[in-house]
């Protein structure tokens, strides 16, 4: 979870003054505001329509660490981005796009998963089922629960897209940002087609597994959100550089923690049935490394019982723990966690050794270990 010392709003007069204190708080702030706006002009388009927005602006500001917005802001102060002001109130509003895009990403990742919870509430699919069924409408709920889901999460995008182009940045700071930008949202896609494509050719090898966690996660949720900071703040090619050797490395080793949580977190602090990866049939490295080993010790009880629970929606919690005694026998589970330790130690090394400004070095590296030693 990010520091508490990040980044908070106050007013003084005309200006407003950003002080680094709670970078969550005023995100959240900055989104609701903004949702408002926005709902407002759905009203004027239609009642039912505006329903529909209501549900979206819930689910973007009903959770979220804004880890992505968080990272951003850092790498704007790394790059000698100022932390008040104008220039920093105009950084503020484009890394809060990033929750918008955050939130177009779950929306349809959780209806390709047919994830029934998020964040210890119903998916948005989930949500426009019940919709369905309370109001008596004709046809199938789940068809309407889909449809909803992917016009909700398409309007986020084009929400992202019109926040951080009326943050007001300026033109050649907001040019140089549009390139990670854009950059992000192709990779995230990338990732989340390779992602599907792997669980239905079955696909396990650490490869694979790897390359979809660099495209859909390390990109997007880490390396990317620095660059976009670092480039409005017009950040030198070395300072750039380190950024995203740093952000690459930390975004890999916090999407690791996070495919162990899939499958050995508390439902109560993950908000997801506990095993959900495997109901879903996620080739992740954690389960690419466990069959790796599984073959090389040719124990195929071991291999059949993987095979057996991924993908299986009815997965029971005896079967998940069964899992689990197996990847941890195998050694997957050892694995994962000593990638991860590499991972951020190589990080840190590329962050110290940059000459970033302060007080951002030292909160990226506290950022780091936040994001990558977590236990929800």
């Amino acid at each position: 979870m990010p520091p508490s010392n990040s980044t908070a709003v106050r007013a003084t007069g005309k200006d407003t003054v950003v002080v680094e204190t709670d970078l969550p708080g005023q995100v959240q702030r900055t989104l609701t505001d903004y949702l408002q706006t926005r709902s407002a002009e759905a009203a004027d388009l239609d009642p039912a329509f505006a329903a529909a927005v209501a549900e979206l602006a819930r689910f973007v500001l009903g959770g979220g660490k804004r880890i992505r917005p968080t990272f951003a802001w850092w790498g704007w102060r790394a790059a000698g981005g100022p932390a008040e002001g104008p220039a920093a109130q105009a950084m503020l509003r484009a890394a809060s796009a990033l929750e918008l895009l955050q939130a177009c990403a779950l929306v349809h990742d959780d209806l390709i998963d047919e994830s029934d919870t998020r964040r210890g509430n119903p998916t948005v699919h989930r949500k426009f089922e019940q919709i369905h069924r309370e109001s008596g409408f004709a046809g199938t709920g789940i068809q309407f629960g889909r449809a909803a889901a992917v016009l909700l999460g398409d309007l986020a995008l084009s929400w992202a897209d019109d926040l951080l182009h009326s943050a007001g940045i300026p033109p050649a700071a907001l040019a140089r940002a549009l390139r990670p930008w854009r950059a992000m949202r192709t990779e995230v896609l990338a990732g989340q087609y390779l992602d599907v494509l792997g669980q239905f050719r079955g696909d396990e090898t650490p490869q694979a597994a790897l390359r979809i966690c660099q495209l859909k996660a390390a990109s997007y949720t880490v390396q990317r959100p620095l660059e976009l900071g670092a480039e409005a703040a017009g950040a030198s090619p070395d300072a750039l550089e380190a950024l995203r050797r740093f952000g690459s490395d930390i975004g890999v080793a916090f999407q690791l923690r996070d495919d162990l949580l899939g499958v050995f977190g508390d439902p109560r602090v993950t908000g997801k049935p506990a095993g959900d990866d495997l109901r879903e049939g996620k080739r992740t490295v954690l389960i690419a490394e466990a069959v790796a080993a599984a073959r090389e010790q040719a124990d195929q009880p071991a291999l059949d019982l993987l095979r057996d629970v991924l993908g299986d929606p009815e997965l029971d919690a005896d079967r998940v723990e069964q899992a689990r005694q197996v990847l941890t026998r195998l050694g997957a589970v050892a694995a994962v966690e000593k990638r991860i330790t590499e991972l951020t130690g190589s990080a840190m090394l590329a962050l110290h050794a940059a000459g970033l400004a302060e007080p951002a070095t030292s909160r990226l590296a506290e950022l780091a270990i936040a994001v990558t030693d977590r236990s929800h």
